[in-house]
C-alpha cells in the first residue's frame, strides 16, 4: 500500500438513516449522562440537581443552534473539526480547539468505562479494593475497540440495539421508581449552601456534560442521508428524548434516596436508588441498563472520536505517526484514542474525569460561537444574537464549575490549565513547522484568510 493511498480515510455516505442517527446520538448522551453525574450534581447543588438537568438543557439548546446552522451548511464527518476549519482556516485556533473536543470526547470515553465498572461491583456488594472498577473499566475500552475495528454496519446495528434496550430501561425506571416512591415532593425551598449560585452553575456545567453527545451526530454529518435536513433533526429529537428521561430520573432518585444517599453513592446513585423501591431485582435491572448504557455510549463514542482525529490528520492540524502500523489513518487514530482511554480510565477518579472533560468542552464550544459571530454568520444565514447568548451561557456554567472545583479540588483545575498550554505550544510549533508544506487544495472554498 503507497505511502498516499495510506493518508486517506474511508466513509459510507449515506449509511446512517435519521432514526440510526438519533440512536447514536442519544445512545452517547444517556451513556455518560444520567448514570454518574447525577450524584455528582447532587453533591454540587443538593437537592435543586433536577433543575439544573434542566437548565443545562437549556444552555444546550442555544449552543445546538451553531452546530445545526454549520452542519446544513457543510455536513461532513470531521464534524467539530472541519466547523472550525470553516471559521478559522489553518490556524491555531482550529488546531488547539478541535484538539479540546478530541480529548473532552476521549475524556468522556474513560467516564463511561469507570461508571461501567462502579455499576458492575454493585452485583458483588461494591468495591472496597477500588481495584476493580478501573479493571473493568479498561476490559470494556478494549472489548469496545475490537467492535470497532469490525466496520460501520456492525457499529450502527449493535449500537441501535443496546440503544432501544437503554432507553427503554431507564424509562421504566423512572416511572416505576416514581410509581413506588413514598411521595414524589422534591422539597426546593431549603438547599442551603448546595444551593448558592455558584453551586448551582456548576452542577449546570456536568449536566452539559450529559447533553453534549449531540455532537457526534454532526461528526457523522457525511454519512446521514438526507443531511441538510436530518443532521439538524437529529439533534433536536435527542436533546428533547434527553431532557424527558433525565427529568423523569432525576424526580425518581430523588424520591427514593435522602441526599446524604445520593451523595455518598454518587458513582451508583441510580442502582442505589433502586434498591429501597425495587429490591435485589431492580438493582440487578438497573446494572444490565447501565452496563449496556456505558458499553453502547463507549462504542460510538470511540467511533465519533477516531473519526475526528482522522480528519484533523488529513487537515494536516496535528502531527501524526504510524509507529510502524499497517492501515489507513482512520485504523491508527482509533489505536491512539484507546490508548490514551485506558490510560484515564486506569489513573483518574470519576468527578475528575468529569471535571477535565467539561472545562475542555466548555470552552472549545464557545470558540465555534466566536467563529459563527465573526467569520461564519453571512456564509450560514445565522442570527448573531442566539451564539451570543450561547456564548453568555456558557461562561456562566464554566465560572460557576471552575470556582467550585478551586474551592473543592483546585488539581484539576491545575491539570487543565497545563494540559491547555501544552496543547497550545506543541500545536503552535507543529503549524509553524508544517506552514510551508500545506497539502494543495487543503484551504477550502470558504476558509476564511485572516
Amino acid at each position: 500500500m503507497d505511502k498516499d493511498e495510506d493518508r486517506t480515510t474511508h466513509y459510507q455516505e449515506g449509511s446512517l438513516t435519521l432514526p440510526g442517527t438519533v440512536m447514536l446520538g442519544t445512545g452517547v448522551m444517556i451513556g455518560a449522562g444520567i448514570f454518574a453525574l447525577t450524584g455528582q450534581m447532587a453533591q454540587m447543588t443538593g437537592v435543586l440537581f433536577p433543575l439544573a438537568f434542566l437548565a443545562a438543557a437549556v444552555i444546550v439548546a442555544f449552543s445546538a443552534y451553531s452546530y445545526i446552522k454549520i452542519s446544513n451548511a457543510y455536513p461532513s464527518a470531521g464534524g467539530i473539526g472541519m466547523y472550525l476549519h470553516k471559521a478559522y482556516g489553518d490556524r491555531l485556533p482550529t488546531a488547539f480547539n478541535a484538539l479540546l473536543m478530541y480529548f473532552s470526547m476521549v475524556i468522556a470515553q474513560s467516564f463511561l468505562a469507570r461508571t461501567f465498572g462502579a455499576y458492575t461491583m454493585q452485583l458483588f456488594g461494591g468495591d472496597e479494593s477500588g481495584m476493580m472498577v478501573p479493571v473493568l473499566g479498561v476490559s470494556l475500552i478494549l472489548a469496545a475497540f475490537l467492535v470497532n475495528l469490525s466496520g460501520n454496519r456492525l457499529i450502527q446495528g449493535v449500537a441501535s440495539f443496546i440503544g432501544v434496550l437503554k432507553i427503554a430501561g431507564i424509562l421504566i425506571f423512572g416511572v416505576v421508581g416514581i410509581w413506588i416512591a413514598d411521595s414524589l415532593s422534591v422539597d426546593f425551598s431549603n438547599p442551603g449552601e448546595a444551593g448558592t449560585v455558584g453551586n448551582f452553575l456548576g452542577a449546570t456545567a456536568l449536566g452539559i456534560l450529559a447533553f453534549k453527545g449531540f455532537t457526534t451526530i454532526t461528526n457523522s454529518g457525511s454519512e446521514v442521508k438526507d443531511p441538510k435536513r436530518n443532521v439538524g433533526r437529529a439533534i433536536v429529537i435527542s436533546i428533547a428524548a434527553c431532557v424527558v428521561i433525565y427529568t423523569l430520573v432525576g424526580f425518581a432518585v430523588a424520591s427514593n434516596l435522602s441526599l446524604a444517599e445520593i451523595i455518598e453513592t454518587r458513582d451508583y446513585s441510580l442502582a442505589a436508588a433502586a434498591r429501597p423501591a425495587l429490591g435485589e431485582y431492580g438493582v440487578w435491572f438497573t446494572v444490565a441498563i447501565a452496563m449496556m448504557a456505558t458499553a453502547g455510549g463507549i462504542l460510538a463514542s470511540i467511533f465519533a472520536v477516531s473519526r475526528m482525529l482522522a480528519m484533523l490528520t488529513e487537515m494536516k492540524l496535528v502531527p501524526h505517526s504510524h509507529f510502524g502500523m499497517p492501515g489507513s489513518i482512520q485504523k491508527h487514530t482509533l489505536v491512539y484514542t484507546v490508548v490514551l482511554g485506558l490510560v484515564l480510565t486506569a489513573f483518574f477518579d470519576l468527578s475528575r474525569i468529569a471535571a477535565l472533560g467539561i472545562v475542555f468542552y466548555l470552552i472549545m464550544d464557545i470558540a465555534i460561537h466566536w467563529g459563527v459571530i465573526r467569520y461564519l454568520r453571512e456564509d450560514i444565514e445565522a442570527r448573531a444574537w442566539v451564539p451570543v447568548t450561547a456564548i453568555v451561557l456558557d461562561l456562566l456554567a464554566l465560572g460557576g464549575f471552575v470556582w467550585v472545583k478551586l474551592n473543592a479540588d483546585p488539581f484539576v483545575i491545575g491539570v487543565a490549565v497545563v494540559a491547555m498550554m501544552i496543547i497550545a505550544v506543541v500545536e503552535q510549533i507543529f503549524l509553524k513547522k508544517t506552514s510551508g508544506i500545506k497539502p494543495p487544495g487543503s484551504e477550502h472554498p470558504h476558509s476564511h484568510h485572516h
